[in-house]
């Protein structure tokens, strides 16, 4: 029996023309998170499970996680995140580190979860973190930053949101005001954060089901279900309007708009499922119809540093998927035609291997990337080959070239041919290569 040809389900292979997209999305990226001072660091994709059971959502480390024993009969799992690595990391180094330290990865991470549209069981993603950051200087900076990011890719405003909400908030609303003890508390969190993939009469039903009778009969559910209709913070329910994580969001939202990043809401449905999160979290929706989801979020991890033994480190971190990412650029029309990486396609005419060693090697010394056709077949099939490549320029070299050191350029696209040596030649590329 033949073996199957297709990759494994919810992975990708990533062909020229794929890697060269993925290469144009991460040095776009790349680009941004360096400008803020943002340096980049990678970590191992395999890691102890118990570091992923500490903190991670249940519904990933029971349900999501590729893990498995190794030969010395420990319990590892591919990463299915990098916030506990990276944590990991810092407080390796805690007292080592110039805070605050503003760092970046672009891993790629498993999560075995059923394949669909934005979802892949390996994605990779942009992780961006700043550690040492007390203040709301922390997520002013994060969510401009990722904004700097979708921007570079020539996105508008008035394509995506930022979603903020508050994890203090709502541990505020579930303890002092429906109060909830620690279980009823966590479930609720977990099911406000599905609410959007529920019926609505099922949510309120197993809403419903969480309070206790004592607590449906003095109309707790009635003031969940009044604060998660809110949309302006201005308009929050009277128990919590004056809390403190009310009053920075505030100030956050005014200090982004200061920064011309105008396209925030206030969302008290916002979650986001991981357990570490402490306060501020944040998402960017797309808001085009044919691909209206959350791309990419975080928020504030305050504790995540001190599971290690060492004394906690403020952090702020978001991660932006590969996957929505190349959604959103491809539903708004972002995505740029992207050249292949060869600038040149050289067709020997007859026995001229040897003798053009010295011309390609003089062209890749003048800075350009020379693809050889050796094959020794006509030049009509080798032009066909480096049609197929996609290669702007085809140069052919043959005894007569090699001796007149003239030499005929063809532009693959337009058809024109002309006749120079090969400074000329390498002129005539480069200004083709500038944007």
């Amino acid at each position: 029996m033949a073996l199957s040809k297709q990759p494994y389900k919810g992975a990708r292979d990533f062909y020229p023309e794929d890697k060269r997209l993925q290469k144009y999305m991460f040095s776009k990226m790349r680009e941004v998170c360096e400008r803020f001072g943002y340096e980049e660091y990678d970590a191992p994709i395999l890691e102890p499970t118990e570091l992923f059971a500490s903190k991670t959502s249940d519904e990933i480390v029971n349900e999501q996680t590729y893990t498995f024993t190794d030969r010395g009969d420990r319990s590892v799992t591919i990463r299915t995140e990098m916030t506990p690595s990276v944590s990991r990391m810092v407080a390796g180094r805690r007292q080592e580190l110039a805070y605050p330290a503003r760092w970046y990865s672009i891993p790629n991470i498993w999560r075995y979860e059923r394949p669909q549209r934005g979802r892949l069981r390996e994605f990779w993603q942009l992780n961006v973190d700043v550690f040492g950051l007390a203040g709301l200087e922390a997520e002013h900076e994060m969510i401009l930053l990722a904004d700097n990011i979708m921007k570079s890719f020539g996105a508008k405003a008035d394509t995506y949101t930022f979603k903020l909400n508050s994890r203090k908030l709502i541990n505020s609303l579930m303890n002092d005001v429906l109060q909830l003890d620690e279980t009823q508390s966590q479930t609720m969190i977990r099911l406000i954060d599905r609410m959007h993939k529920l019926e609505h009469a099922e949510f309120v039903g197993q809403v419903d089901g969480l309070f206790s009778p004592a607590q449906r009969e003095s109309g707790k559910p009635d003031v969940l279900f009044s604060f998660l209709k809110v949309t302006n913070l201005q308009d929050l329910p009277s128990e919590v309007a004056s809390h403190e994580s009310v009053i920075e969001l505030v100030k956050l939202m005014k200090l982004l708009k200061q920064s011309d990043v105008s396209n925030i809401e206030f969302d008290p449905t916002l979650m986001r499922g991981f357990d570490y999160y402490t306060d501020v979290v944040f998402e960017v929706f797309d808001t085009s119809e044919d691909n209206n989801r959350s791309m990419f979020g975080g928020g504030r991890y305050d504790g995540l540093v001190g599971l290690f033994g060492v004394e906690p480190v403020a952090t702020v971190g978001f991660g932006m998927g590969d996957v929505t990412l190349q959604n959103f650029l491809e539903v708004h029309k972002l995505l740029p035609v992207i050249r292949p990486e060869s600038d040149i396609y050289i067709c020997l005419i007859g026995d001229v291997y040897e003798k053009a060693q010295k011309p390609i090697s003089e062209l890749r010394e003048m800075g350009l990337n020379v693809v050889v056709d050796s094959t020794g077949r006509k030049p009509e099939k080798q032009l066909k080959s480096a049609v197929k490549k996609d290669v702007h320029y085809a140069l052919f070299i043959g005894e007569k070239e090699l001796s007149s050191e003239q030499y005929t350029i063809k532009n693959l696209h337009s058809g024109e041919e002309e006749k120079h040596g090969l400074q000329r030649i390498v002129s005539t590329v480069k200004d083709y290569r500038k944007p």
